[in-house]
């Protein structure tokens, strides 16, 4: 019995130990995590076509680079606040001139006469209505300058700074014209005022050399 019981234990044994054989070779079959050949061909042909992508996109570029049409310059407006404070000020300036050359005689010479008494004054003739259209022009040009350039006037810069010289001396030339202006105008009988009118002018014209 015991020989039997051997033998049936031995022909159990043996049978085990083929089925895990077996199983394990079918597992190395099933297993198999080697990469076909025919992947690399695969992936060879998906770099081709990221290479030919970007050939495509860099050819592309150039051609969009080429046909862009050429910016233009660019070009200042011709009108702005900075342009009207400078031609406002130069005819300022020239009415300034002509009011000068338009001032009309007193009708007293070497050789005339005064008239006793003398004839009433012209307060409405070309003198006069230049001298005021002076006036209107040189406000114009303070107001636009301020309106311009009210950043570039700094005190604490000292008032030999270019900038703050040009605002002192016009709108003290523009101070000194009306000035003359308004008591020629108010008086019956002629008054010296051509020289303040003139020194007015004159501190117009250095004020806008200064910047010019």
């Amino acid at each position: 019995m015991q020989v039997n019981h051997r033998f049936r234990m031995l022909a159990v044994g043996a049978l085990l130990l083929a089925w895990a054989g077996a199983g394990q070779a079918a597992q190395q079959e099933t297993l198999d995590l080697s990469l076909p050949s025919h992947s690399y061909v695969q992936n060879a042909g998906s770099f081709v076509l990221a290479a030919n992508d970007t050939d495509v996109l860099v050819k592309k570029q150039d051609t969009t680079a080429t046909t862009a049409a050429p910016q233009q310059p660019f070009e200042p407006p011709l009108w702005t606040a900075s342009n009207a404070h400078m031609y406002l000020g130069l005819a300022t300036i020239a009415t300034a001139f002509l009011t000068a050359a338009t001032a009309p005689e007193d009708g007293c010479g070497e050789h005339t006469a005064c008239p006793n008494p003398p004839p009433p004054r012209q307060t409405n003739g070309t003198h006069a209505k230049l001298a005021k259209t002076t006036v209107a022009l040189a406000a114009a040009t303070i107001a636009t300058g301020l309106w311009a350039h009210w950043d570039d006037f700094y005190l604490e810069d000292g008032w030999t700074d270019p900038d703050n010289l040009h605002v002192l001396l016009g709108v003290t030339g523009a101070a000194l014209m009306a000035y003359a202006t308004n008591k020629s105008a108010k008086s019956a009988v002629k008054v010296s005022h051509a020289g303040i009118a003139e020194l007015g002018a004159v501190g117009m014209v250095v004020a806008i050399k200064l910047t010019w």
